[in-house]
């Protein structure tokens, strides 16, 4: 046979508990039936129900008191502790003001796109939410797909490529899409593909892979490049290209960050490679919902602000 779960739920009309619990702390029909916005008469119906349900008299009338049995003294802890639990877990979650947030925010990122999205956006949240916080977590693969549906963190921003496997319960927008670039000291006066290839190279590895889309690129074309460091930051990585041969891809909103402060030169890459695209990853069922869909409407606000001063 199969198994009911709660048959003693199933039989007993849950709407009347808040009667039970108005009456057993009021001690009076009228005081329950004020609270409870009812009728006397509709009250004292409820409870003949309920008296029947249970097979339990419940209360007795004593002069103007409705005095608990003792099996409704028992029941009334269980029952009082159960309605506050219910509903405070029930409560509808209260809309979301930036303003005056002091919400913690983690999120899932790389040296490259805390480097692009933060100054900026630390700049306009001092005045819109600040009191809004944020953790930022460095993740061994992108995008943080396991974590962000365990909860673990509430945002992730990555890298989309082509052969991306779309999760069912995650939601993706397109933040910033760019190009590849090539970053050099400043001797160097032209850059072609011979250039290029007899050239060593710095590669940033965020995830620690084996070959990034440059590579995989360069291995389609039949060519391979010479690999003089491999790095997982990106902090110290302009600085190493400044100070020697080694050249370096890089997206061009980075490097055009980086030329003012940076003895550095831009070159463009000298083959082809298709243009890559900046995600923002949430969970569908994220229980800080409303801070994140701000956020994402804030992030895609500075992008086409990025955008349209390029």
């Amino acid at each position: 046979m199969m198994n009911i779960m709660h048959p003693a739920l199933r039989r007993l009309d849950l709407n009347l508990l808040l009667i039970f619990d108005a009456i057993y702390r009021h001690r009076s029909v009228r005081l329950a039936a004020d609270e409870l916005a009812m009728s006397t008469s509709a009250l004292s119906h409820a409870l003949s129900r309920l008296r029947i349900t249970i097979n339990d008299p419940l209360f007795y009338r004593e002069g103007h008191r409705m005095c608990p049995s003792v099996y409704a003294t028992q029941l009334a802890p269980s029952i009082a502790s159960a309605l506050n639990s219910l509903n405070q877990e029930l409560t509808p979650q209260p809309k979301f003001e930036a303003s005056g947030s002091k919400e913690c925010l983690q999120i899932a990122i790389t040296d490259f796109t805390a480097f692009c999205i933060f100054p900026a956006l630390m700049h306009k949240l001092q005045h819109e939410a600040p009191g809004l916080r944020f953790e930022l977590i460095y993740l061994p693969h992108s995008p943080a797909l396991t974590e962000l549906l365990a909860g673990e963190v509430d945002l992730a921003l990555g890298f989309s490529t082509s052969d991306e496997i779309r999760h069912p319960e995650l939601e993706e927008i397109s933040w910033f899409e760019d190009e590849y670039v090539v970053i050099s000291n400043i001797s160097r006066t032209h850059l072609t593909l011979e250039d290029y290839l007899a050239a060593r190279h710095l590669v940033v590895t965020p995830w620690n892979e084996k070959r990034g889309v440059v590579d995989l690129r360069l291995e389609q074309m039949g060519y391979t490049r010479q690999i003089a460091i491999k790095t997982p930051s990106m902090l110290s990585a302009p600085f190493i290209v400044a100070e020697s041969d080694l050249l370096m891809a890089i997206p061009r909103f980075a490097a055009e960050k980086l030329l003012p402060a940076m003895n550095i030169k831009i070159f463009t890459l000298p083959f082809g490679i298709p243009s890559f695209q900046v995600k923002i990853y949430t969970h569908k069922r994220s229980g800080k919902r409303g801070a994140t869909h701000w956020l994402k409407a804030v992030l895609q606000r500075l992008a086409e602000e990025a955008n349209s001063g390029r």
